[in-house]
């Protein structure tokens, strides 16, 4: 029988219906013959004739046989000789050869429509599949009441004949076939051995063998390879490992064999496509995945890639908790507990759980250099050695063109690095190291859309990769063009997506206060919060909030109108969490305190946020207590006249999240101690130690806690 694997991978293919296919139920005995022989005559007439690139002698073989079951069904519904009503084993077995007549459809179908290197690859597994069919037409042959059919003589020969073959016939793997596919691993197993195969044998294989002639039909074959690596449902062989050794190679050979020159001609036209969304790995283009709370590191606030635990018991990701011990800490962040000792103990298990979900959401997941043999193993099954290989040679094909061809073949470049890039830190760390970062800056401030929307973009998704940022950042000028792509760039792809690059770069402490120094930076970014599409703001709130992590950069945010944009956002869904979180962080110190509590709408957006917000987003009551604190008294007065903020603080108490309601208390405490606190805040008391908020938890100093936490991932585009 064929198998389900064969229909999984059809089922995004265009193919005939299947629908008269399907076993009747409640035909009668006339209806039954006649229906049968309208069907199996269709199905011969659309594959008679038909040339086949492999499986040429197993397709024609299953054809014949199939030709005749049409004389016989057409013999039976034309004659006028049987008048006696069929057994019911005779209708059982012709339906029985309705099922079978779908099967071989859908074997046909997936031989036609397949690409050439797929059908290779499955070379045994569809040879298998035409066997299979064999067999059941003969166990259907051996049960089929012939005696009672009153068939002629030649129509019974035929049959008999058929008979007879069918109990003979043996697995076929036709031997052309077969060296085809031995030829097409040996190209992937040279490349597997880091050595590159010989362009006249490519070119031999490709072209002159498989017919595979021109940008467009390698483009056809790398499509199908893509689609099955999704498909993939664990019962398909070759494996997805390999698959993407094959699609590396094709790709490689596509630029070898035939250059860049039909892809110019698309992007002159106007009628390149867009990059294809969803292969092997997801896009995350439109929108930013929440991450588990339990895989953010509670310092960077963001998806952590070495999760260590601490003395205290709590897991923050290396390089965060690292940076913090260096700057002379001795507490726990998150408890302010002393450290005991400053060991720092991998937490396997939690990195197990953030691969897993990586994997499941499509996330690129690029462990640190010193991480231990489970995240190797995962990077080790992303993406086969082949694959590596093949892949490099590929970008140095693309680097050579940015660095030399002509403008349509550095936009060609452009767009395939940016691709190559979109997955894996491997193709990441050699597309940089091969020197593509100098060319992309030069197309930067191209008059050209496409070419700049391609190049910030791959700059993007190069910078994913941590050594990559200081690659970027070290190019001499390279920051500050990404800025003017972010001000003035062609399309408001390429602005989100500079903005997207400034924040991925802002993942280094380091990096974050020159950034902000960057003239135009803070601006262009605020500028995008206020009037950006619902993506653009989120690239921009998300960079605006890294940024506001640096203690030095709050006069810049201040200066720049960033504190208003942040202001202004935070009754704007989508990004209303982020802004409080940055405004959290920014009134931490008394000047940005100052310039938070000039905002008019601050106050009520923040209450608004307590109000209608999520549950983390109600922890943003923290941009409250920190504005008080250090705003002075003007600012607390301000946030006492609040109307409802009682009642909010005191549904907090008991409601709220744990750092809610610790923030809350804190909150309260603040108010008791003015002089009017008793008249708003009476109440307060009861709810305060009924929600357990006891001295023990309360804060006990400034320094010592943590802001909100918030999911923000890079996308990959």
């Amino acid at each position: 029988m064929a198998s389900a694997a064969i229909v999984s991978s059809l089922r995004r293919r265009r193919s005939p219906s299947v629908e008269a296919f399907l076993a009747p139920v409640d035909l009668t005995e006339v209806a039954l013959v006649e229906t049968l022989a309208l069907v199996s005559a269709e199905l011969v007439a659309s594959f008679s004739g038909r040339a086949l690139p492999f499986q040429r002698k197993n397709s024609r073989s299953l054809i014949r046989k199939l030709e005749i079951f049409v004389v016989l069904l057409e013999y039976l519904r034309d004659s006028s000789s049987r008048s006696s009503r069929l057994s019911l084993t005779a209708i059982v077995c012709f339906k029985e050869s309705y099922l079978l007549l779908y099967r071989s459809k859908i074997l046909l179908d997936h031989c036609f429509h397949s690409s050439k290197l797929w059908l290779l690859l499955q070379n045994h597994s569809i040879s298998g599949h035409f066997h299979d069919l064999n067999q059941e037409i003969s166990t259907l042959l051996d049960v089929f009441p012939l005696i009672e059919l009153n068939l002629s003589d030649d129509i019974r020969e035929q049959i008999e004949l058929l008979q007879k073959h069918s109990r003979k016939s043996k697995l076929l793997i036709d031997k052309h076939d077969e060296t085809s596919r031995l030829k097409l691993f040996s190209f992937l197993d040279e490349f597997d051995n880091g050595r590159i195969p010989d362009p006249v044998e490519l070119y031999s294989f490709f072209v002159e063998k498989l017919g595979i002639r021109g940008s467009k039909s390698f483009r056809v074959e790398i499509e199908f390879l893509e689609e099955q690596i999704i498909n993939h449902e664990g019962d398909i062989e070759p494996t997805v490992s390999l698959l993407n050794g094959f699609v590396a190679l094709t790709r490689y050979c596509m630029f070898l064999l035939f250059g860049f020159e039909e892809d110019e001609v698309e992007l002159r036209s106007g009628k390149q496509k867009k990059p294809k969304r969803g292969l092997i790995t997801q896009e995350i283009a439109d929108t930013f995945l929440t991450i588990p709370k339990d895989f953010c590191c509670p310092i960077s606030l963001d998806l952590m890639t070495d999760p260590v635990i601490i003395s205290t018991g709590q897991t923050y990701d290396r390089a965060s908790i690292t940076r913090w011990v260096d700057e002379g800490h001795c507490t726990c962040p998150k408890t302010g507990q002393m450290l005991i000792h400053n060991r720092l103990v991998p937490n396997r298990a939690l990195r197990s759980l953030i691969v897993q979900w990586c994997t499941a959401h499509g996330i690129p997941y690029d462990p640190p250099e010193s991480a231990d043999s489970t995240a190797e193993t995962f990077a080790a099954a992303s993406a086969s050695k082949a694959a590596i290989e093949a892949n490099k040679a590929t970008a140095a094909l693309l680097i050579q063109q940015l660095a030399s061809g002509s403008q349509g073949a550095k936009t060609v470049a452009a767009r395939e690095i940016r691709l190559l890039a979109k997955t894996g830190r491997e193709n990441r760390a050699y597309i940089a190291e091969a020197g593509a970062i100098p060319h992309l800056k030069g197309l930067l401030l191209s008059s050209n859309a496409v070419a700049q929307e391609n190049s910030v973009t791959a700059m993007l998704n190069l910078s994913i990769y941590d050594k990559n940022k200081s690659r970027i950042m070290d190019e001499e000028g390279c920051l500050g063009c990404i800025v003017q792509v972010l001000r003035f760039g062609h399309t408001t792809e390429a602005r989100e997506n500079a903005a997207a690059t400034l924040f991925s770069l802002s993942a280094v402490h380091e990096y974050k206060k020159r950034i902000a120094d960057e003239y135009g930076a803070v601006e262009a970014l605020a500028g995008l919060l206020k009037e950006g599409t619902a993506r653009g703001k989120k690239d921009a709130v998300t960079a605006l909030f890294n940024l506001s992590t640096h203690t030095d950069n709050c006069v810049r945010m201040i200066k720049s109108g960033a504190v208003t944009a942040l202001v202004a956002a935070l009754g704007v869904e989508g990004v209303a969490e982020e802004s409080a979180g940055a405004l959290a962080l920014i009134v931490r110190q008394p000047i940005g305190a100052g310039a938070v509590g000039n905002e008019e709408m601050a106050v009520s957006g923040l209450i608004g946020m307590m109000r209608c917000g999520t549950a983390r987003g109600k922890e943003n009551v923290a941009a409250l207590l920190e504005l008080c604190r250090s705003g002075g008294t003007a600012a607390t007065e301000r946030v006492l006249k609040a109307p409802a903020l009682a009642g909010l603080l005191q549904t907090l108490l008991f409601t709220g999240t744990k750092r809610a309601r610790r923030k809350a208390a804190s909150l309260a405490r603040v108010f008791h101690r003015c002089d009017n606190a008793s008249l708003h805040f009476g109440g307060l008391g009861f709810g305060y130690a009924f929600a357990g908020n006891s001295a023990a938890n309360r804060d006990t100093s400034f320094g010592g806690d943590v802001p909100v936490q918030m999911s923000i991932s890079v996308p990959v585009l």
